[in-house]
């Protein structure tokens, strides 16, 4: 059995609950790596990372580099003396820190590499309608998300699930699946698989270009796109109410397919029902919310807001 001490690497929530499991599991986390402190909401108070509040109280040595090359920041690395680095919803290491451990650095994605690279891969499954996803351990190299994979596991995505419900699932998937990965480092029984050249699904970054709803889309497009940005960062768009144009964000809905004449994007009503037309069917919308009012059912929304009779979804 190696004796192994390992640094951790990451930032936001999802990778607090990987470092909490290695922590309370008594595996040797000897020092953390996290984003530098930074101003935040209305105050521009000092926002610590995830991360970072969760090392401190576990009384964890802590770096925050601003720049991994920094060779001052190298050298503290090095001080520490580590074996194993992992990696979690982090940022691109150079050569020279994800090499410096004897037993390498591995990281956590939240994905069946090689399918969906990249910094959103929880969202673009959904968005994309697969009916499966799941995470995986590799070691890293010189690009990004294509080193040797060393274990995956697979989970369903549920029709109706939202990215938030999917996040959460696959972070404990992931705590175990990177539990598993450094018990087979440290037995010295690790193997691992090439990534197979495939033509490989993307998981670009998130922008509100890319959040924005096409209605010309078939409805069930429409229908994985908002529940794939549900609750964050939320799909949005912008309609036309009468001569005023205001943006709104969406998120709980359901779907009725139904042969219609109306436009796409035609906003319909009722005393309790808010519907947009697609070109085969209705988006029923139940949770919305519009600019400068807070988020609220769409009953709610419509006991105190009225649409116009010509409104559009553009």
């Amino acid at each position: 059995m190696k004796d192994l001490r390992i640094v951790f690497m990451g930032t936001p929530d999802f990778a607090v609950t990987i470092l909490k499991h290695l922590v309370e599991n008594d595996y040797n986390v000897v020092g953390v790596i996290t984003a530098v402190d930074k101003p935040a909401g209305r105050g521009r108070k000092i926002n610590q990372s995830a991360v970072k509040k969760y090392a401190l109280s576990q009384n964890l040595p802590i770096l925050q580099p601003r720049n991994l090359k920094d060779e001052e920041f190298q050298e503290d690395l090095k001080n520490w003396n580590a074996n194993l680095q992992i990696v979690v919803a982090f940022r691109m290491l150079p050569r020279a820190v994800w090499a410096m451990p004897k037993y390498g650095t591995f990281n956590l994605h939240a994905s069946l590499l090689p399918e969906y690279r990249g910094a959103a891969p929880i969202n673009w499954a959904i968005i994309n309608g697969e009916t499966k996803t799941g995470v995986t351990t590799f070691f890293i190299d010189d690009k990004i998300d294509t080193g040797e994979i060393i274990l995956q596991k697979e989970v369903e995505i549920k029709e109706d699930e939202i990215v938030g419900e999917l996040h959460d699932k696959l972070m404990y998937l992931g705590a175990n699946l990177v539990a598993q990965t450094v018990d087979l480092i440290a037995e010295g029984e690790i193997t691992t698989t090439k990534q197979p050249e495939l033509e490989e699904k993307s998981a670009p970054k998130l922008y509100p270009h890319n959040c924005k709803i096409d209605w010309s889309k078939p409805l069930n497009d429409i229908y994985n796109h908002i529940r794939g940005l549900n609750p964050y960062p939320a799909a949005w768009t912008t309609i036309m109410n009468g001569e005023e144009e205001i943006s709104a964000k969406i998120y709980k809905i359901a779907k009725e397919h139904e042969a219609h004449e109306f436009e796409e994007g035609t906003v319909i009503t009722s005393k309790k029902e808010l519907k947009i037309a697609t070109k085969d069917g209705y988006l029923i919308v139940k949770q919305i919310k519009i600019s400068g009012k807070k988020l609220m059912d769409a009953q709610s929304l419509l006991n105190g807001f009225q649409f116009d009779k010509k409104a559009k979804a553009l």
